[in-house]
């Protein structure tokens, strides 16, 4: 198996957070245009129609459906475009509307915690380790730090106990979604990706149009988020989480979850005028420490004489 994730990786596990954490900003611009399940549906929609016209300008194709190996990828693709961001993004989208976004950032630190197990069962070479286990434990610490506990605090709304439900839903979704992602056999990722998020595109869109119906044209606000988030958190995150997942293995691509609440005070601190909470700085410590530990050490080749 490999022997470390490298430079590159988190270099990419940095760009990950980034985007992700400005999602939620977001889609809170988006809800005041859009009904939560119509902007999971025009997310990835948008994500799925760039992706396909980049394999097809680049000459890719999608993968064959005729011989055994490519149904496999394509029921890969499936599993991927409904746990990866069908599901999770409707369940993201709809909490958002009944909880405080704080919650919703302590979800996506859970994300890694449901990995571990998974992946130790699952996935050759992800073994539960002490190392591991300490470093996920320490990241999703700082996470706790940095949204405070004010973050469990009622927000007095109806559902608002569905809601919690859905935001750990969408990081179970999340961590099924990384495995799959790491199981699938080999096939070029670009043309993967457009697969999972066309599988996603034919789920949602109907279930939208059920549960919504035809969306007026949103205002221009709503709808630079929208194309916001089919662009980069959508499109150009499936790539990456594809290529990471694939490379360095699931465990290690959890870890973002842990950047993605700080990613979000900061925007919402440079953009919003919110102001940076006092934990942070402290925060910040726990999460690189935890995602420093979590990093398995490589490996030094034998001496030979």
């Amino acid at each position: 198996m490999h022997d470390g994730p490298g430079t590159l990786n988190w270099i990419k596990l940095l760009f990950l957070g980034m985007i992700w954490g400005a999602s939620f900003m977001a889609v809170s611009v988006a809800l005041d245009g859009l009904g939560p399940v119509t902007i999971a549906a025009a997310r990835i929609t948008v994500g799925a129609l760039c992706l396909l016209g980049i394999i097809r300008a680049m000459g890719i194709s999608l993968p064959p459906i005729a011989n055994r190996a490519g149904r496999l990828i394509w029921a890969c693709a499936f599993g991927m475009g409904f746990f990866s961001n069908a599901l999770p993004f409707t369940l993201l989208s709809w909490g958002q509307t009944h909880v405080a976004s704080g919650f919703a950032g302590v979800c996506m630190a859970v994300v890694p915690l449901f990995v571990l197990p998974l992946s130790h069962f699952l996935v050759p070479g992800e073994h539960m380790t002490l190392r591991r286990s300490i470093g996920f434990l320490t990241g999703f610490a700082g996470v706790v730090v940095l949204i405070g506990l004010e973050a469990f605090s009622s927000a007095g709304t109806d559902f608002e106990s569905l809601a919690r439900l859905a935001c750990l839903g969408a990081a179970l979704c999340y961590a099924v979604g990384s495995i799959i992602t790491r199981l699938c056999p080999s096939v070029n990722m670009l043309s993967l990706s457009a697969a999972a998020l066309s599988c996603a595109a034919m789920m949602i869109v109907p279930a939208a149009l059920w549960a919504e119906g035809v969306p007026q044209l949103p205002e221009t606000t709503p709808l630079a988020a929208v194309l916001y988030l089919g662009l980069l958190p959508t499109a150009l995150a499936q790539v990456l989480l594809v290529q990471i997942a694939r490379s360095a293995g699931p465990s290690f691509l959890s870890t973002v979850n842990y950047q993605v609440p700080v990613w979000s005070v900061l925007f919402g601190a440079t953009l919003l005028n919110e102001t940076l909470p006092p934990q942070l700085f402290a925060a910040l410590v726990l999460i690189l420490g935890g995602l420093l530990l979590s990093r398995t050490p490589r490996r030094r080749a034998p001496a030979h004489s």
